[in-house]
């Protein structure tokens, strides 16, 4: 799993916001899984739409480059590269069927740049001056949300309508906005100079969200209308899946496997994921967990 990008010095503010550190007990799932396509490998399981199509990325197994994988309810993939790039991402995708997602262009220097694609095309997304941009999420409206660099600085934003909106949690090195639900609900992670922390991001305020027995930190990965979030406790060298909902945690856990970690989940509740046996053996998933 590749966990959010961090900055190099600590933006200070006034105040750090109360947050919260919960206990975790086992979700009781049924897993449905999935192997990556012929000569791929899975570099990341992200989300998940309301039609079942989970989007992510592909490892190229003899290239090592990096595209973006759609895989729908049928099992079928359909694979994306953006234009002169050798490393595309898919983080997430909305009811209408838009992806959004990041790449890095061939240019020397190279560049990050985000964008949103569709059957009607790509657009490209660039945070105004920024040195990189990534996009992590989108609803059902449209609105994006994501983070740029300038230099050694890593801040989120929320993009509605051509009106960027900065989410920065107070002296946090780096903030990262992952999703927004179609309330306009933003979950992510930030980064305080040591450990990740998880966040939730309501109408400018913000809550940390701290899984137990996360060593290195907590991901937030995504958020559903029902305001159900899944996410990853980072461990020394694994990152373990959770469902955060109404201030409890429960654990995702596969039989037999070292660790699964979550990407996304839709309306229904559905989440996707991977799933490790070992640094060669990984398997997508779907599952609906109690």
């Amino acid at each position: 799993m590749r966990f959010p990008e961090t900055a190099l010095t600590v933006t200070v503010l006034l105040m750090l916001l109360p947050g919260v550190a919960l206990g975790a007990n086992q979700a009781s799932c049924t897993f449905t899984t999935f192997s990556a396509p012929a000569g791929y490998s899975f570099a990341q399981i992200n989300g998940i739409s309301d039609d079942g199509t989970v989007v992510g990325q592909l490892e190229d197994k003899s290239s090592g480059v990096f595209v973006a994988f759609a895989r729908g309810a049928n099992g079928q993939f359909t694979l994306y590269s953006a234009s002169g790039s050798d490393y595309t991402w898919f983080n997430r995708r909305n009811v209408p069927g838009v992806n959004v997602g990041s790449y890095l262009d061939s240019r020397v220097p190279s560049h990050v740049h985000g964008f949103a694609q569709s059957a009607s095309g790509m657009v490209e997304v660039n945070y105004p001056k920024a040195t990189n941009t990534w996009l992590y999420g989108i609803n059902a409206a449209g609105v994006v949300v994501g983070n740029y660099s300038k230099g050694i600085t890593t801040k989120g934003f929320k993009l509605d309508g051509g009106k960027y909106t900065l989410i920065r949690y107070p002296a946090a090195q780096a903030t990262s906005p992952q999703a927004i639900n179609d309330n306009g609900l933003v979950v992510g992670s930030y980064f305080d100079g040591t450990i990740y922390h998880g966040f939730i991001w309501r109408n400018g305020s913000f809550t940390a969200v701290d899984a137990a027995n996360a060593r290195f930190g907590t991901v937030l990965t995504d958020v559903n209308k029902a305001e159900t979030i899944v996410g990853n406790r980072l461990a020394a060298d694994h990152a373990f899946g959770f469902i955060y909902k109404n201030g409890a945690f429960a654990n995702i856990v596969y039989a037999g496997a070292k660790n699964a970690t979550a990407g996304g989940i839709n309306s229904s509740g559905v989440i996707s994921g991977q799933i490790y046996f070992s640094a060669t053996n990984m398997l997508g998933y779907t599952a609906v967990c109690k």
